[in-house]
């Protein structure tokens, strides 16, 4: 299997899982990942944030680790690139706001690459307005977003996953075994154990 080379978007207080677990698995697998944020540099951290579901009406969040950005943001060229990810967490809601992530994910989305997105970063797929007609999942708060962009809200259970077309998305990261596996399998990615 050659190596695919995946953009990885995240920043401040995105999901802590939702950035340190698909970024180590993709490497785990003989993936090359490039972690980026505006406004940051090789070497820079970001600060994660850890949100749990403890039966209160939405989750709870602490504070995560400090993960290192790996690549830099500005120059990113997203034809080098075979796939996109997004983390979740707070991360995406400011995130949609630089004109130059959403050119990105425009971008990969045009050029059919797989994306794959988590809880919140389906909140990109929206202001990019790439999912018309599409089934996509995201956490249950960003619905309404989903559903204004003209795609179908995939109300699914935590931890699964959906694929549609170029697009493989989760509520949430108890769904990393589905929502990795599937953004896997559309990368062509083959495990032989």
């Amino acid at each position: 299997m050659a190596a695919k080379k995946i953009l990885f978007l995240t920043g401040d207080f995105a999901e802590d899982y939702e950035t340190m677990v698909p970024f180590q698995a993709l490497q785990m697998v003989g993936h090359v990942v490039h972690a980026v944020c505006p406004g940051k540099q090789p070497g820079d951290t970001i600060k994660t944030a850890i949100h749990d579901f403890e039966g209160d009406q939405t989750y709870t969040e602490k504070p995560g680790h400090r993960f290192t950005i790996n690549a830099a943001f500005d120059g990113v060229d997203t034809a080098s690139y075979d796939g996109l990810m997004i983390a979740g967490g707070r991360a995406p809601e400011y995130l949609r706001l630089n004109p130059r992530v959403i050119e990105i994910v425009q971008q990969m989305a045009a050029a059919g690459k797989p994306i794959a997105a988590v809880c919140h970063g389906a909140q990109l797929l929206t202001a990019a307005d790439v999912i018309r007609g599409k089934r996509i999942s995201a956490y249950p708060a960003c619905a309404p977003e989903v559903r204004q962009a003209g795609a179908e809200y995939a109300d699914i259970p935590v931890d699964q996953a959906v694929t549609d077309g170029q697009f493989v998305t989760a509520p949430a990261w108890p769904a990393h075994p589905a929502w990795l596996g599937q953004f896997l399998q559309r990368l062509g990615t083959e495990i032989k154990l």
